[in-house]
């Protein structure tokens, strides 16, 4: 699990322990609230750099990943009146270049069976953009979606499915607290299930955490 020192990562952390499953926690810091957990925590991982990337792979030698959930991300907010080109690019190296990386150095811990989700949005969706802006962040969470789209493909014979998964509105930090959004803990249950009745057959589908398929 990327991402898990707060918000959807930390919620996906502690709803996996609850239930039971064994829970990598990788995250830039570390946060009170994901080492009051007692799971096992990769931080000081930066996944913009090959070399950490490395580090981490090198640290879970020898452990078989059932489950891989991609989840950090960035957003910074334009419109075409202040584009940011560096943000952009930062975009596109956090949310679709580290996580498309990451997996690739993961794969050979996947056995047979076994599940990679990343975490998108539906502001990655053409069809369902009506509102515009937001360049550098939609752009990324296209090529993101794209990027487990042709993941799904690949790794059909190795039997690991993929799941590109939106989460909803929720209140994070991302989105300073929208109060329209909903919890981590509610959008986590949802995706949880999704996770949960992933199979080969549906591999490669854009999901809302509510089991609705989202339009490309």
């Amino acid at each position: 699990m990327t991402g898990a020192n707060r918000g959807i990562g930390l919620a996906y952390c502690q709803q996996l322990h609850s239930r039971g499953d064994e829970v990598i926690a990788v995250c830039r810091q570390s946060s009170d609230e994901l080492d009051a957990l007692g799971v096992r925590v990769e931080s000081g991982i930066e996944l913009t750099s090959s070399e950490s990337i490395a580090a981490l792979v090198n640290g879970l030698s020898g452990q078989q990943l059932h489950g891989v959930i991609l989840n950090a991300g960035i957003l910074q907010s334009m419109g075409l009146n202040d584009l940011d080109a560096d943000g952009i690019r930062q975009q596109f190296e956090v949310n679709a270049l580290a996580p498309l990386l990451l997996a690739r150095a993961l794969i050979p811990l996947m056995p047979q069976g076994s599940k990679l989700v990343l975490m998108t949005s539906r502001m990655g969706s053409i069809d369902d953009n009506t509102s515009g802006g937001s360049y550098g962040y939609r752009m990324s969470k296209v090529a993101l979606n794209i990027a487990g789209k042709s993941l799904a493909v690949d790794l059909q014979a190795q039997g690991i499915a993929v799941a590109i998964l939106h989460p909803g509105l929720v209140k994070t930090r991302m989105i300073r607290f929208n109060p329209n959004g909903i919890s981590p803990t509610e959008s986590v249950k949802g995706l949880l299930a999704r996770i949960d009745e992933l199979t080969l057959e549906t591999s490669g589908s854009f999901w809302h955490a509510n089991g609705a398929v989202l339009p490309w």
